[in-house]
């Protein structure tokens, strides 16, 4: 398929050196991909057949709108966990939206699908939320890709703003919008 994003067999089955054993807080029953809704956030069904959005911890993808890479993020995501999948949640938190924060694990490999999205060049690690997460891994698996050119680090993220920052910048504009349309009191 022109233009698919082809990530290596071997890469999704590689131990990083980076990378530890599945941590002890890994929760089973393992949990079942049912959608991917962007580079960081999925829907998996639980045994009992409730849904969770899970939020990717410890890392940070570019939104859709930060094209092409939001959506090359969403691709590399949807191609490490295919729907289906099953997959175990090392669960850190829960989010302001409600959303599962965890480091999602694909059955039977021990290196978290969070990783390998920085490691590839799809995520930025998202400093401000590394406190529960092996910095120094994710910090290293980065500065690999960095320096390597890999996805954002390459012609991909030519122009790239990191997400954040893309976020807040969103956020402004929305602001100052809605003052700017707002009755004059006079």
């Amino acid at each position: 398929m022109k233009g698919a994003l082809a990530i290596p067999l071997w890469l999704l089955l590689a131990l990083p050196a980076a990378a530890l054993p599945v941590p002890a807080s890994v929760q089973a029953p393992h949990y079942q991909v049912l959608s991917i809704g962007d580079g960081d956030t999925i829907t998996v069904r639980q045994g009992s057949g409730d849904s969770v959005r899970v939020r990717l911890a410890c890392i940070d993808a570019p939104e859709m709108a930060q094209r092409p890479a939001g959506p090359a993020a969403r691709t590399a995501l949807q191609q490490l966990l295919p729907l289906g999948s099953p997959v175990a949640l090392a669960v850190q938190t829960t989010d302001r939206y409600g959303r599962t924060v965890a480091e999602v694990f694909r059955a039977g490999t021990p290196t978290a699908i969070n990783q390998t999205l920085v490691q590839e060049g799809y995520a930025f690690v998202y400093g401000r939320y590394l406190q529960q997460c092996d910095q120094a891994s994710y910090t290293a698996l980065e500065a690999a890709a960095a320096q390597a050119k890999r996805g954002i680090w390459g012609p991909l993220g030519q122009g790239l703003i990191k997400p954040w920052d893309y976020r807040a910048h969103q956020r402004a504009n929305q602001r100052a919008h809605h003052h700017a349309h707002q009755p004059n009191q006079g």
